[in-house]
């Protein structure tokens, strides 16, 4: 007779997302999953497997979920240069304010703890640089083609750069940095390309 699960998977991954994100790995134990899913260790091991595959679970999860449907709606913006600050005002809002204000993001916060160290995770952290870099990168294209940046502006170098300043809003959300500090830094940033954002 079939195993039937008598909890849904899907609302137990969610609440593991939310305590790996906000913990991080290291400071997470399996009994802190057991307390926030309120399943027992068998339950848990044998939908997800260990500790780490369910880390694993919970980062692929956070990109679908979270990073990706940003990603795309920044992509597919048609107006250049003020989608990419809107990108940055509803990150910094997103960080510094509501509900998960001061938990970084699951992205940079695993570049920065150990949990790199683990392939299939660096592949993750990998995946996700691309296509937020990808997203930048077909926003500043769009800017190019609008007059909206300096002469001379290399979309895919200056994609590399804001890619590099979106990952540093979130570790500076993380320690309590001002969200008016971290405006400033990124008008600068635009403006450096030209910052010609109302066209």
């Amino acid at each position: 007779m079939p195993d039937v699960k008598h909890f849904d998977p899907d609302q137990a991954l969610e609440s593991v997302v939310r305590l790996f994100w906000r913990q991080g790995v290291a400071a997470t134990g399996i009994q802190d999953v057991v307390t926030a899913t309120g399943l027992n260790r068998s339950s848990l091991y044998a939908t997800f497997g260990g500790k780490q595959e369910l880390y694993r679970a919970a980062l692929r999860r956070y990109l679908k979920q979270r990073s990706q449907p940003a990603f795309r709606r920044l992509a597919e913006d048609g107006r250049g240069l003020p989608a990419v600050a809107d990108f940055f005002a509803g990150l910094i809002e997103a960080r510094c304010s509501g509900e998960h204000a001061r938990w970084g993001c699951m992205v940079s916060n695993a570049h920065a703890g150990a949990e790199n160290g683990d392939p299939e995770v660096r592949a993750l952290l990998d995946r996700h640089h691309r296509e937020l870099r990808d997203a930048l990168c077909a926003a500043l294209v769009t800017a190019q083609g609008r007059g909206q940046l300096s002469a001379g502006t290399d979309p895919d170098a200056a994609a590399e750069l804001l890619a590099l300043l979106a990952y540093g809003v979130n570790l500076r959300s993380r320690s309590g940095a001002d969200s008016e500090a971290l405006h400033a830094t990124v008008s600068a940033a635009l403006r450096a390309f030209g910052g010609r954002i109302g066209v």
